[in-house]
């Protein structure tokens, strides 16, 4: 944070540094148990008897549990990108075009590192 940061601008920073740790730590407790519960999805349909219509589901959910996993994994990157992007001063900014994040996008997406248009 540079002098010419106003008040306001330094109390909105501290609380993104504070908030960005604790999404962190949920985001990765989420991922974690998504992946168990994936892993669990397919040992379950290991070695036993069952209709195809079983596995067509296991394989819906074994779908979707992927893209939520990978999902909070870019998610985490992001966060982690942002938190950097605090400490050298550049959070608020886009990464791809330098222009400013608008404040009401990183208030609903801390991680933000993007305009929307991005």
């Amino acid at each position: 944070m540079s002098d010419k940061t106003s008040g306001s601008e330094k109390v909105f920073l501290n609380r993104q540094r504070e908030q960005l740790p604790k999404l962190h730590a949920d985001v990765s407790s989420t991922a974690e148990a998504e992946e168990v519960e994936e892993t669990g999805v397919q040992e379950q349909s290991l070695g036993e008897a069952h209709e195809s219509e079983d596995d067509a589901q296991r394989l819906a959910l074994l779908d979707v549990e992927g893209t939520l996993v990978g999902r909070n994994i870019r998610r985490l990157r992001m966060i982690e990108r942002a938190l950097e992007k605090i400490k050298d001063g550049t959070y608020g900014f886009s990464d791809v075009s330098g222009k400013p994040i608008p404040r009401d996008r990183l208030e609903a997406m801390p991680e933000a590192i993007f305009t929307a248009d991005e």
